[in-house]
């Protein structure tokens, strides 16, 4: 297998995995998909890629990509009868590599079966959202055997143009994406109250987070934010119920490593205090599925304010030429 000429496999094409499986197809690189919903795969045929019926038909590529939901997904696609390292389908990929948010009992107990095969597993779970795949402003975090990582790299730098980080060996990355997502929650915690303290104060939030973004402390997910926090665009991203499991996930892990963490555990508080009044609203069930900066609405709910859109024209930071 010459470097940078593997033959690629890819499953999972939902909101991340689709723009990241794109980057390969337009690349150049030598890509076979598989996604439940066929026709939400077949778009990439225009850019090159070939798709296949089951997952079981990628057995022979070099190099297998993954971007699931959740360790059980992931144990069905790898494991199950039409599973693409279900032996009994015939060969087995060389190299798997991992971008799903899992766990990390779940990612140590597939790493030993995927082991047992004779092959190798790398976790390479993301930062960021599809945007930032289109943009060039994904990162990625990866752990496994380095000189398995030394092969794929070419692969990361074109699915993650921010830069891809190589941390260690085993499931260390997955520790990280908790850490990741655990500072995510405190930062948009935080966001929310500074953002609605300026407003009670008299600031509008497009001139706000104007300041914010281009001071010190402006970063890419303040300014990919934007939007939804001035205009109250809460098209989903991220679930507060997600951002609660990772929260817990980042605790539980404390606790076991007696780290202290007690603005993570207030954040935590505070997104059960959201749950409490989301549950209250007639469309409670809808709404709980919408973008965790919803948490700003609760945020002005408890200083007695009401928000409405400003309906401002703002930019992302993530705009792409096509």
């Amino acid at each position: 297998m010459e470097q940078g000429r593997h033959r690629l496999g890819w499953i999972g094409l939902g909101r991340m995995g689709y723009p990241m499986a794109e980057r390969l197809a337009k690349a150049g690189f030598d890509l076979s998909v598989w996604n439940r919903t066929r026709s939400k795969a077949e778009p990439l045929t225009e850019k090159g890629a070939k798709v296949v019926d089951a997952p079981a038909e990628l057995a022979d590529v070099d190099v297998l990509f993954t971007m699931v939901s959740t360790g059980a997904d992931l144990e069905q696609v790898y494991f199950g009868p039409e599973g693409v390292a279900n032996p009994g389908n015939g060969p087995v990929p060389k190299i798997f590599v991992d971008c799903s948010s899992i766990g990390v009992d779940d990612s140590a107990k597939i790493r030993e079966r995927i082991k047992a095969l004779g092959s190798e597993f790398l976790c390479a779970p993301v930062s960021g959202n599809g945007k930032c795949v289109k943009a060039g402003k994904l990162s990625q975090v990866v752990s496994g055997p380095k000189d398995v990582y030394d092969k794929v790299k070419p692969y990361l730098d074109t699915i993650a143009g921010n830069g891809v980080a190589y941390v260690g060996e085993g499931d260390l990355a997955r520790f990280c994406k908790i850490a990741h997502n655990v500072l995510l929650g405190v930062v948009i915690q935080n966001l929310a109250e500074i953002v609605v303290l300026a407003e009670k104060a008299g600031v509008p939030r497009h001139a706000f987070m104007d300041f914010i973004n281009n001071s010190v402390m402006g970063s890419i997910f303040t300014r990919y934010k934007t939007p939804a926090i001035v205009n109250l665009d809460w098209t989903t991203t991220f679930t507060v119920a997600l951002l609660k499991k990772d929260l817990d996930l980042g605790l539980s892990a404390a606790r076991e490593l007696h780290v202290p963490m007690p603005v993570t555990a207030a954040t935590r508080e505070a997104l059960q205090f959201h749950y409490g009044v989301a549950s209250a609203r007639p469309d409670a069930a809808e709404y709980l599925q919408k973008d965790f900066a919803t948490l700003l609405e609760t945020q002005a709910l408890g200083a007695g304010m009401r928000l409405v859109s400003e309906n401002k024209d703002v930019k992302t930071g993530l705009e792409v030429e096509e």
